[in-house]
């Protein structure tokens, strides 16, 4: 079932090229591709949390074959706890990206093509569970994002894919290094493995540069400060689609790293240098949060907003340095479930934004006012994605940012306090956009301006059922991240009472 949810997308993409030339049926045969791939995510989904596979810790749905015995490199895919509301994600995100590509006229084709292509790298990163399949998913995911920025994107399109690659490609060549140190250390490519022995093999170099190297490669995609700076650029320049998949679930390939890797390969590491975690995650939370309050495009807001909201993922993962010879579970859930809830909230904001850009050609706050009497079902949507942003009770933002706080004040109190800070200028940014864009008095030169169509709403329904019943009901959600993540919290607690 694993392979076939990773390839699908592939496949999808081979027949476009191979045998399709209509615009309109490879429009219809992509998103025919990716309303299978969200059934069949909803169906892992479902099957995981069924009580045959409720298990603490287990990977469920295993595949393994031999493929490179040589050098004892295998096709190893598995879900657990932590990976598949991530996989689920994808899928849902994937087809959002397509319906809000329908308008695209130039190249269809290869638009499509690179579109689905990256959803397999991205899903084949969340399941591969041998190292060497992993890295070489995390840089197939390049090349689709390269074309799809540089090729459909606007602006300084080029300049932003590049840096893109550029700060991505040094990124994996840091990771590249830590996973040969690992095999050539203990032999295998194998993550379960390596999880169970890492931590205490003897390491051709020492444990912590390699949790070092590992950390930068995946703190490049999170990203976090000072590593940045190509975040705010491709998001501006990307098209609607690729910015939701970038902000949706590019962005948690770093937190999932983070966690899967970093702690769970590492945990005497990770409580070690839990202290730098803490600190980059505070700057990451406040610097993008002050930085986002002077932004006046829209796409460039809701980019450095990410910066902001991905900083609560380090955060919650700092938790794990534990208080009182106990690690709590709290924090790290926390982090796991800010990164999907960020990736519903984040994706529908840049769907949105796509939308109006549209239908007004600009993006650029100052020049608009009064949308929400010629959109009035964008201006909802807006408004919705708006105040789960900033953690509004009863929407899935508030309960992923209160999970991160209850499980870091009891470590990291005044970093913690500090943080919790940011969500007054998150509110101040979010109600700022939201009543200069859509309420006040209606512009003459937006008169005749459109609402969505049905084909444009069907993505905003969707994501916005999941914001609202991931923060009504979260514990569908929360408690499959807990069962993945306690093996991780028991390697946790042997480092700190041994």
């Amino acid at each position: 079932m694993l392979s076939a949810i990773v390839f699908l997308p592939l496949v999808g993409a081979m027949v476009i090229l191979l045998f399709l030339k209509d615009a309109r049926q490879i429009r219809l045969w992509a998103a025919a591709i990716t309303v299978v791939e969200l059934a069949l995510t909803i169906a892992a989904f479902v099957i995981f949390r069924t009580e045959d596979y409720l298990r603490v810790g287990d990977m469920e749905m295993v595949e393994l074959r031999n493929w490179i015995p040589a050098l004892n490199i295998q096709y190893h895919l598995g879900v657990d706890g932590l990976s598949v509301p991530l996989v689920l994600l994808t899928g849902l995100l994937g087809m959002c990206a397509v319906f809000a590509s329908w308008h695209v006229k130039m190249r269809v084709k290869e638009y499509f093509m690179w579109l689905l292509v990256l959803q397999t790298a991205v899903t084949g990163v969340f399941v591969s569970l041998d190292f060497a399949l992993f890295f070489i998913f995390w840089e197939l995911e390049l090349l689709p994002m390269y074309f799809l920025i540089s090729i459909w994107g606007s602006g300084r399109k080029e300049y932003s894919a590049m840096k893109f690659l550029i700060f991505t490609l040094l990124g994996s060549a840091f990771m590249l290094v830590g996973i040969l140190a690992l095999y050539f250390s203990v032999g295998t490519f194998n993550m379960v493995e390596l999880q169970s022995m890492s931590d205490g093999a003897q390491l051709i170099i020492p444990a912590g540069t390699i949790f070092a190297l590992l950390f930068i490669a995946f703190a490049v995609k999170l990203p976090v400060w000072p590593l940045h700076t190509w975040l705010p650029d491709a998001h501006t320049d990307a098209p609607t689609a690729v910015s939701v998949m970038l902000a949706g679930v590019l962005l948690k390939m770093g937190g999932y790293g983070m966690i899967r890797v970093g702690v769970g390969m590492f945990p005497s590491k990770a409580q070690e240098y839990a202290w730098v975690l803490a600190v980059i995650a505070l700057i990451s939370v406040l610097y993008g949060a002050v930085v986002t309050v002077k932004q006046t495009d829209l796409k460039r807001l809701i980019a450095f907003s990410s910066i902001s909201h991905m900083g609560y993922v380090l955060l919650g993962i700092a938790s794990v340095v534990g208080m009182g010879g106990a690690v709590s579970s709290v924090g790290l859930t926390g982090a796991a479930m800010q990164m999907f809830t960020h990736g519903t909230i984040t994706g529908l904001l840049f769907l949105l934004v796509g939308l109006v850009y549209e239908k007004a050609h600009t993006r650029h706050i100052p020049d608009m006012g009064g949308l929400a009497a010629q959109m009035p079902i964008i201006a909802v949507a807006f408004l919705v994605a708006g105040l789960a942003s900033l953690g509004l009770p009863g929407t899935s933002g508030f309960v992923s940012e209160l999970l991160i706080f209850l499980g870091t004040f009891p470590v990291w109190g005044w970093i913690t306090a500090l943080a919790v800070f940011a969500i007054v200028i998150t509110a101040g940014y979010i109600l700022w956009m939201l009543q200069r864009v859509f309420f006040g008095p209606s512009l003459s030169r937006f008169a005749s301006l459109g609402d969505a169509t049905v084909l444009e709403a069907v993505p905003m329904v969707v994501l916005i059922v999941a914001i609202m019943m991931v923060g009504i009901y979260p514990s569908i959600i929360s408690d499959v991240f807990k069962l993945g993540l306690e093996p991780i919290i028991q390697s946790l607690q042997y480092v700190v009472t041994p």
